[in-house]
């Protein structure tokens, strides 16, 4: 499970909730503990979910999107991301923008954490 886990940028209690939701097959071992098969972790990795998550983060907090609009005023920038039924804007910092070539259409992930929101590119 970790292994699969790790592979899928998710965490093992959303393994977990992905199996007991049908949403994933697993095997047991002679030991009764869950395995994930080679053949799910591939089917997993190929399709786009707004589960997969990158570095650390919560799958759950993570909201994958188009950059819809970017206004930029001195400093700081105003960036507005579609992500399915959610539109998300997010005060980011205009170097921020700059460096992750934030732009309408680019595809971005939004990283929400508490009351903030982190913006992050996400490519294809």
């Amino acid at each position: 499970m970790g292994d699969a886990a790790k592979t899928l940028g998710v965490s093992v209690d959303t393994l977990r909730r992905w199996d007991r939701a049908g949403k994933l097959s697993t095997e047991r071992d002679d030991r009764n503990r869950r395995r994930v098969p080679v053949a799910e972790v591939r089917r997993l990795s190929e399709r786009p979910s707004r589960h997969r998550s990158g570095d650390r983060l919560s799958a759950r907090n993570r909201f994958p999107g188009v950059v819809r609009s970017v206004e930029a005023d001195g400093v700081m920038a105003l960036v507005e991301i579609e992500a399915g039924p959610h539109r998300i804007t997010a005060a980011v910092t205009r170097d921020a923008v700059e460096e992750l070539g934030l732009a309408p259409g680019v595809p971005a992930t939004a990283a929400v954490k508490a009351t903030s929101v982190m913006v992050d590119r996400r490519d294809g």
